[in-house]
């Protein structure tokens, strides 16, 4: 019986064929949507077929609540078969190509009749593509350059759902009797924009309940080995985790070991040697041969090695150990430290909820400034706001600041697109009249590295921008970010003092760690937020603070971390 992986994937296909045939919009959305509820469950979407159920599923109407009980009761879906019979299921994947849009593809496929990614790739280099309607030499570069990266592509898990994942599963175990404790470890630990399995470890005496409890987790579809302090399992959505059972008092250095970076972990070794030791997972043991020194906590470790203990998003052989020996290791930004959210989404453009319910929602986190960064006019597929919506918009904010009284200060701001020519949606007059400007990307990505560089030099210099929104565009892992020249850009950045965002959406951790350390390195301002369209994206604080954490981030790099005043005399010099 097809479990939720499967089912999802299957509405997925019948959505991106459906919009290669050139279907309404909302009937791709409502197969989409599906996908991602079925993904989202609880448990097997067989289970509610069982029960008679399918339709309290999210998502699920009618006609789709047939087509799932066709799948479960056949395997088959003859919907499916009819579609696949119009558009040739070969050509969905097309759609992974950056820059290939399904309008392309059909026309592609019924004017050239190819099917295959490497015919595809093959006319592309033949110049089969240029003189086709609405397409180029430029086009035809953008399709081979796009058909590279996807060739470039990992195939690691967005950090976006192995953290949440992870965070299930430790809850899982440490609720078993005689567990000290879990953590996960690996490029997960470190907190990495990509991971690959997911790696657990547990402190226990005993662990043949640890054991039975990891292989029977919920969502588990196969046990792909198990021993007596190791297993390995796979999820029903193709995800693997590991989990290894240490002695309590041998943890610190299992987890220490686990967690990397390798280079990190060669370094440590060599600082051992040097102190006539020898560092494993197990111990640290004396290179003569007389005893061994067991740690329990991390701390333990790095003490007996003369260090101070190294948060692990440091551990990525950067100069972290350097630091450590020098007692210069950074004060790491925390979530506490963070005080304003400035991007947000209400209902205005494509947020689920009233500007009112998000600055609640905010200030029930703890945030004491708000802005609503709904999306410019150029944005149609956002909802994007005309000039004269601005002012409903302002009204309606004087209005909710009176009910909302201390709790939280309301900004009133807009994502304002940044047009493929470098300028702005909104004239710099009605920028002036703002409490915020976020100037962003979300077009035209794919032009030449000097062109996307000089269109965003052309917002990061204009006086009205205060910060610059997910600066390369990309979504992970879906689309590369644009060809930037960030050193450029950010030593202009640092001239014009507009400040860069780290966007915390687990799709978009944008900028990334190495480019926001560089930010810090030039002197220019950091602005971590959430780009939060709905309550639960506000919880996603953690991921943008999680990159700030990996770039070295103090919350003095941080304009979130300002108390409200201080950041309102910097958006006043700013004009």
């Amino acid at each position: 019986m097809m479990n939720n992986r499967q089912l999802a994937d299957t509405f997925t296909l019948i959505a991106n064929l459906c919009e290669i045939k050139g279907e309404v919009i909302y009937v791709i959305l409502a197969y989409r949507k599906a996908a991602e509820n079925l993904m989202t469950l609880p448990r097997e979407a067989s289970e509610y077929w069982k029960e008679g159920k399918l339709r309290e599923i999210p998502g699920v109407g009618k006609a789709i609540a047939e087509k799932i009980d066709e799948l479960l009761q056949t395997g088959k879906l003859g919907f499916l078969e009819n579609l696949k019979s119009e558009v040739p299921e070969s050509l969905a994947g097309w759609l992974q190509v950056p820059g290939l849009g399904p309008k392309k593809i059909a026309l592609i496929w019924k004017t050239l009749n190819i099917t295959a990614l490497t015919e595809l790739e093959a006319a592309a280099k033949d110049g089969k593509l240029r003189d086709l309607p609405g397409m180029g030499a430029k086009s035809e570069t953008a399709i081979l350059e796009g058909i590279a990266s996807l060739a470039r592509r990992s195939g690691r898990l967005p950090l976006g759902r192995a953290y949440p994942l992870a965070q299930e599963i430790i809850s899982v175990l440490k609720g078993v009797k005689g567990v000290v404790a879990a953590e996960s470890a690996g490029s997960l630990r470190r907190m990495r924009s990509t991971v690959g399995d997911l790696d657990i470890l547990v402190a226990a005496k005993d662990s043949p309940a640890v054991m039975e409890a990891f292989v029977n987790l919920k969502g588990v579809s196969r046990v792909l080995g198990k021993g007596e302090t190791k297993a390995s399992i796979e999820f029903m959505n193709g995800v693997r985790a590991q989990l290894w059972v240490h002695a309590p008092e041998k943890f610190g250095t299992a987890l220490q070991y686990a967690t990397g970076s390798k280079d990190h972990n060669v370094a440590l070794r060599q600082i051992a040697l040097d102190k006539g030791l020898s560092l494993s997972e197990h111990s640290l043991t004396k290179t003569n041969g007389k005893g061994e020194i067991l740690c329990a906590t991390e701390e333990e470790v790095y003490k007996t090695l003369g260090l101070p203990w190294i948060p692990p998003e440091l551990r990525e052989d950067r100069g972290e150990v350097a630091a450590a020996k020098a007692n210069k290791l950074p004060k790491l930004i925390q979530v506490k430290d963070i005080k304003s959210n400035l991007q947000t989404h209400s209902t205005w453009s494509d947020g689920a909820l009233s500007m009112l319910d998000m600055a609640r929602a905010a200030a029930k986190r703890g945030i004491k400034v708000i802005a609503f960064t709904d999306h410019s006019v150029g944005l149609a597929v956002a909802n994007g706001m005309k000039m004269e919506d601005h002012k409903k918009q302002a009204a309606e904010i004087k209005k909710i600041q009176k009910q909302l009284g201390d709790e939280i200060l309301v900004l009133h701001a807009s994502e304002v697109e940044i047009k493929a020519d470098g300028s702005l949606d909104y004239p710099d007059e009605f920028l002036a009249t703002l409490d915020l400007v976020v100037a962003s990307l979300h077009t035209s990505l794919r032009q030449p590295r000097e062109k996307v560089t000089e269109r965003l030099l052309k917002a990061v210099r204009n006086p009205h921008v205060d910060i610059i929104g997910h600066p390369t565009g990309r979504e992970i892992p879906d689309r590369e970010g644009a060809d930037l020249d960030m050193e450029v850009i950010l030593k202009a950045a640092a001239e014009s003092g507009v400040a860069m965002e780290i966007n915390a959406h687990p799709s978009r951790l944008d900028l990334d760690d190495v480019f926001a350390r560089r930010a810090k390195e030039l002197g220019v301002l950091l602005s971590i937020n959430t780009d939060a369209h709905s309550e639960e994206d506000l919880d996603m604080l953690h991921y943008g603070v999680a990159v700030a954490r990996r770039a070295w981030l103090e919350p003095k790099d941080v304009i979130n971390t300002w108390p409200a005043k201080k950041l309102l005399d910097w958006l006043k010099k700013r004009g």
